[in-house]
């Protein structure tokens, strides 16, 4: 199966309301095939005569710059819906946490101490998703940029790559602290459960 596909369905089984968040590799695929495999540098160019008479018309060389930059200019643009979407969501779990701590730390019977386990397990639940949510994007970004090098011949991936790596999205490392956190809360609670 095709990732277009794959992603598609995981989006629609795992991640009900955040369709409209995830890359839009439909349309970055559609841009991209906009681009003339033809067009792209051989790796062993031979000069026949009737490239050099076509050559002064240049038409297909700005064609071919023009949707290389509709590509580059939605890469961008998906990246940044993206990352958008996932530090608001890492904004809302560090003050999600921040309330469970302040609930453990207040807890007065033990039908409050049930209710806060269950509320942590679903909270880590929430953040395992956006994990998932991560992990599917950044493949998306890296395939479709693979897919663009193959079919251009272009190397965007050079300059497009170490941004992206950068981004938030693909440092989930604030995102794991936020678990062990969890995880953490949880163990104490259990342990406090115990007789």
């Amino acid at each position: 199966m095709k990732y277009g596909k794959r992603l598609r369905n995981e989006v629609e089984k795992s991640f009900p309301g955040w369709g409209g968040d995830f890359i839009s590799y439909k349309q970055l695929k559609k841009q991209l095939n906009l681009i003339d495999p033809l067009s792209r540098p051989r790796k062993r160019s031979r000069i026949s005569i009737g490239d050099i008479f076509d050559a002064g018309n240049g038409r297909d060389d700005v064609n071919s710059m023009r949707v290389n930059v509709g590509f580059t200019t939605l890469l961008g643009e998906e990246l940044q819906k993206v990352n958008t979407f996932y530090i608001d969501k890492e904004e809302d779990y560090i003050i999600r946490l921040k309330e469970l701590q302040d609930m453990e730390a207040n807890l007065s019977c033990h039908r409050e101490m049930l209710n806060l386990q269950k509320d942590i397990l679903e909270f880590h639940g929430e953040m395992v998703q956006l994990l998932q949510y991560s992990v599917l994007n950044s493949t998306g970004f890296v395939k479709i940029v693979k897919k663009h090098k193959k079919r251009s011949g272009s190397s965007i991936h050079v300059s497009f790559m170490p941004r992206v790596l950068e981004q938030p999205i693909f440092s989930t490392g604030l995102l794991y602290k936020l678990m062990k956190e969890c995880e953490a809360m949880l163990y104490r609670l259990f342990l406090d459960d115990e007789p």
